[in-house]
């Protein structure tokens, strides 16, 4: 059974304003979410955009001089990006703090010859153009598993169930978990539901869904739900920090991602974007802390989930055809 201060109020700024004859209704209790990580939590954390060896130290580095618990370090270039050694090394540096790593499959359609992404529509966008595409994606996924990660991030329907079934199969480790990036995030509950049933254990949504939207999702869907507190610029730039209490009361289980607006993009990245890179990773640390502290002075800092804990639990998923 949830607990009831998990579910309770917490709005900014409600004592002055009540105290002004300006106070909201209380909430409706059905719009709460009834659901939690297993093994008890409604919210976890990520740090995203962690684009290597380098940027994961800062990031680990300022997380401990802030006190920022951290569930989940992902990265977006793409496993491609990353050298074995890379890989390894980030492999053990989260294994340490037992933080999951979660690393990008590629490639995509935007960095692809295909002219369709450059329309107007953006055509297919992210998904994985053709066969080989996909034959890239599953092998992205094999080496990265073989070295020990855990986590892998999907952009594309297809990818999605093949390695739902690749892990049905033996073929990559049972326990890996697989996220559902923003960049192609559901946002109706059928479509959430789908993405869950293909094989998500972490659904990303756009951050511009409303409360209402959250509370839709999860009158269907239990999956745990991935969202960018601050989204990056190409992704809207929306930063909903002060919601954040209420986006956890609706939409648990919960990512809160820390992300950044106002910044450069850094995919694909190499060396020569060093600098802005490691920058970005430690403010996002830091945009971290400030949500953390907004929840605290809202007294909704509790039920955050067990650290070490990555699992989804048990899901819907379609029948694999033997």
């Amino acid at each position: 059974m949830t607990d009831p201060s998990a579910t309770a109020a917490r709005r900014p700024g409600e004592p002055a304003l009540a105290a002004l004859g300006l106070g909201t209704p209380a909430p409706d209790p059905a719009d709460a979410s009834p659901h939690t990580f297993p093994g008890g939590g409604r919210w976890r954390t990520e740090v995203p955009s962690c684009e290597g060896p380098e940027a994961l130290a800062v990031v680990l580095k300022e997380s401990s001089r802030l006190d920022v618990p951290i569930h989940r370090i992902s990265q977006g270039s793409g496993i491609w990006m990353l050298t074995d050694a890379e890989i390894t090394e980030m492999v053990e540096a989260t294994a340490e703090r037992d933080i999951e790593l979660c690393l990008f499959t590629g490639p995509r359609g935007t960095w692809d010859i295909g002219g369709s992404t450059r329309t107007d529509s953006r055509g297919a966008g992210l998904r994985a153009r053709g066969q080989d595409a996909v034959a890239g994606c599953v092998e992205d996924a094999v080496r990265a598993t073989e070295l020990g990660v855990k986590c892998l991030l999907v952009a594309d329907e297809g990818v999605l169930w093949t390695l739902h079934r690749a892990r049905a199969a033996g073929i990559i480790p049972a326990d890996t978990t697989l996220k559902v990036s923003a960049l192609i995030g559901p946002v109706n509950p059928a479509a959430y539901a789908v993405y869950e049933q293909l094989g998500g254990d972490s659904i990303n949504v756009p951050s511009d869904l409303t409360l209402d939207h959250l509370t839709e999702i999860r009158r269907v869907s239990a999956a745990p739900m991935d969202m960018y507190i601050e989204a990056p610029d190409d992704l809207g730039g929306y930063v909903r920090m002060y919601e954040v209490a209420e986006l956890i009361r609706r939409g648990a289980p919960l990512y809160l991602k820390f992300g950044l607006s106002k910044a450069p993009g850094i995919y694909p990245y190499g060396s020569h974007m060093r600098d802005l890179t490691l920058s970005t990773a430690k403010e996002r640390v830091r945009r971290g802390r400030l949500a953390l502290d907004l929840l605290a002075r809202h007294g909704a800092d509790g039920d955050m989930a067990p650290l070490g804990s990555r699992l989804p639990g048990k899901l819907n998923r379609f029948e694999i055809p033997s």
